[in-house]
């Protein structure tokens, strides 16, 4: 393998508080040096990308991803996902066990392994707490922990007994790995689709009340706390969710949470049309993100904003930038759901949950966090990079760039302006809602053990 020096780029490594204008040096796979003048350790025939202008950063990581293999390989597959991934410039991502059939299994796990081997980026694997994710019967924690799952998770589903629940998380804190839940009492969401409010009324459709996902948030913090099991809420969307778990850190307790971008960038009036988010909710991003450009349009009950948990309202959205501003909501991550052309084109009940997100994640949050000034680039990468390895305890020293880690590194241009074009991906589905949006930073290189898997423009 050739070395490979990135030359002159601000180098960003939040896991030690690194932020100056270097040289990376990358030989055998591992960071071999950084420092102002590292080209003259650089070999010879070492390969040189000049990054002046760019930030160098950890590669990114995103542990809450739907890459649909096994079973429902028409919307997506660990291959296809994976490159979708690297154009976002995400390095490692960890799979979610909602597949046909469930990983519940040291078998499935293998499967995935070995077609994660083929990927072009580090494909982590997650395996069900549940078995079949139904909730009823504790899954083969121990197998799966052997088998070399990096979190337990029924994501798509929750465990509703709370007794069953309490001993997933006694068990999983045996084999030292965290519990990622998502966050629904089914009794208070019923057949809800979309956040039960002010929208939900005028549209005539079923509602969804935060307290569906507050509910379990609190069930959580009280299992978390008796068990001492790390419990990581995913994509929250409530406001109250956010409080909760502010109050709880505070005491000690092991949880955290996470948000996703189209929770702190949309509202439950982009359910109504684009016409009703831009007055409604929409207005200072319009003025911000849309100077240059048209603002995009949509028709009221278009099924890509659909998704689990739904979009909520303006406070809510407040509410997860406050938590992310304050650190309360450590990471940030995509639910890449990629579904099928056929299956979003129908009613809005009937439609499944969810939309893509690994292409547009990092450019939603730099507009969003960095370009406001919410949070600076160094804080909101480490939500991004460091902050979700050492959840997961990753190896080999991913989310950082410490000499002799290995060698997954995100080149990122914070100010480059490009236009988002659903039919220009990477992903076998298109249900991305952000299709025609302008869009403000990106990944420009990532690279993985040494090598350059993307190159923006290439």
């Amino acid at each position: 393998m050739r070395a490979l020096l990135l030359s002159g780029g601000r180098v960003i490594d939040p896991s030690c508080g690194r932020d100056e204008i270097s040289d990376v040096l990358i030989e055998n796979g591992r960071i071999a040096a950084i420092a102002r003048d590292a080209a003259r350790l650089a070999p010879a025939d070492a390969e040189v990308i000049q990054v002046k202008g760019l930030v160098v950063s950890p590669g990114l990581i995103d542990l809450h991803v739907h890459l649909r293999e096994p079973g429902q390989t028409a919307k997506e597959t660990i291959s296809t996902g994976a490159r979708a991934a690297a154009r976002g410039g995400f390095t490692t991502v960890v799979c979610m066990p909602n597949t046909s059939p469930s990983i519940d299994s040291a078998s499935t796990v293998a499967l995935i392994q070995e077609r994660a081997n083929e990927a072009i980026i580090r494909v982590e694997v997650t395996g069900a707490l549940s078995k079949g994710i139904a909730g009823d019967e504790l899954a083969p924690i121990g197998s799966l922990a052997r088998a070399g799952v990096v979190a337990l998770t029924d994501d798509g589903h929750c465990i509703q007994n709370n007794d069953l629940m309490r001993r997933a998380l006694e068990y999983a804190r045996q084999f030292g790995l965290p519990v990622m839940d998502h966050c629904q009492d089914y009794g208070l969401v019923t057949d809800g689709v979309m956040h039960e409010g002010y929208w939900s009324t005028v549209l005539g459709l079923r509602g969804w009340p935060a307290a569906g996902e507050e509910m379990i948030v609190a069930r959580n913090i009280l299992l978390a706390e008796q068990t001492g099991t790390h419990v990581h809420c995913q994509h929250l969307s409530s406001a109250a969710s956010v409080r909760l778990i502010r109050e709880a850190r505070k005491r000690g307790v092991p949880i955290s949470g996470e948000a996703c971008p189209h929770h702190f960038v949309l509202t439950d009036a982009s359910v109504a049309g684009s016409e009703a988010f831009w007055e409604a909710d929409g207005k200072e991003l319009a003025a911000r993100w849309f100077s240059k450009q048209p603002l995009p349009s949509w028709p009221s009950y278009h099924t890509h904003w659909k998704m689990n948990p739904p979009l909520r309202t303006a406070a809510d959205r407040e509410a997860l930038l406050a938590g992310l501003v304050d650190g309360t909501l450590e990471i940030i991550a995509s639910d890449h759901a990629p579904h099928t052309e056929a299956e979003k084109d129908t009613e809005f009940d009937t439609a499944p949950f969810g939309i893509v997100g690994l292409e547009v994640e990092l450019s939603l949050s730099l507009m969003q966090l960095h370009h406001t000034g919410r949070l600076p680039l160094p804080d909101l990468l480490a939500k991004l990079t460091c902050n979700p390895a050492r959840m997961l305890r990753l190896d080999e020293g991913r989310g950082s760039l410490a000499i002799g880690a290995i060698a997954d590194v995100t080149v990122i241009d914070p100010d480059r302006d490009w236009v988002c074009d659903r039919a220009n991906t990477a992903s076998k589905s298109r249900n991305n809602p952000f299709h025609g949006w302008a869009m403000r930073g990106l990944a420009t290189h990532t690279i993985v053990g040494g090598r350059v898997v993307w190159q923006a423009g290439a």
